[in-house]
C-alpha cells in the first residue's frame, strides 16, 4: 500500500509515493538520492543512518517514512552555510574525526544533537547532579555518542572535534 508523505530535507520539500513500509533511511536514499546518511547495520545499532530530525538526532533505518509526514529533516550534507562549514563539521576536520569517513555523517549529525540537548540541561546516564546544568566532561560526551560506532576507532579525533564544538 502506498502513501504519499512530504518532507523538508536540508531545506527542501519534497512530496513521496512510497510503500507504508519504507523507512525513512530507504527514502532519503534510494527515492531522494540523499546519501548523506548511511545505511551501516540496518538495525538501529550502529547510528551511520543519525540524521536530525525536527531538530532532534534519530536513527532513519528504524523510521517508517510514513509517519514522519510534514517533518524537516537535516543531514550532515544540510548543516553548512553554503560555502560555510557547520562548527561541528569544522571542528571535525580541525581534529580528524574521521577516517573512512562512512560513519563520519551519523557522528556529525548526533554530536550536533547532542550539544543542543547538553543545552537543554538534559542529563545523561552518567550525569552525576541532575540539578546542576551538565558539565561535558569526556565521560559524558562518551556516554552521549554511544550510539554512534566507528569501524575505524577515529574516537579520539570525535572526542576532541565534539569537545571543540562545544566551546564555539
Amino acid at each position: 500500500m502506498d502513501a504519499s508523505i512530504r518532507l523538508t530535507v536540508d531545506g527542501t520539500e519534497h512530496v513521496l509515493d512510497v510503500d507504508t513500509r519504507t523507512t525513512l533511511l530507504d527514502a532519503l536514499r534510494e527515492r531522494l538520492g540523499v546519501t548523506s546518511a548511511k545505511k551501516g547495520c540496518d538495525h538501529g545499532q550502529c547510528g551511520s543512518c543519525t540524521v536530525l530530525l525536527d531538530g532532534r538526532r534519530h536513527l532513519t533505518c528504524l523510521a517508517l517514512a510514513v509517519a514522519y509526514d510534514g517533518s524537516e529533516v537535516v543531514t550532515a550534507s544540510g548543516l553548512a552555510d553554503g560555502e560555510d562549514l557547520h562548527p561541528v563539521q569544522q571542528a571535525f576536520l580541525d581534529h580528524d574525526g574521521y577516517q573512512c569517513g562512512y560513519c563520519t555523517p551519523g557522528q556529525v549529525c548526533s554530536v550536533v544533537g547532542m550539544l543542543d540537548e547538553v543545552k537543554q540541561g538534559h542529563a545523561s546516564h552518567v550525569t552525576e547532579d541532575l540539578e546542576a546544568e551538565p558539565d561535558l566532561t569526556d565521560d559524558e560526551i562518551r556516554e552521549r555518542l554511544s550510539g554512534n560506532l566507528c569501524r575505524c576507532g577515529a574516537y579520539r579525533g570525535i572526542l576532541a572535534a565534539t569537545r571543540q564544538a562545544a566551546t564555539s
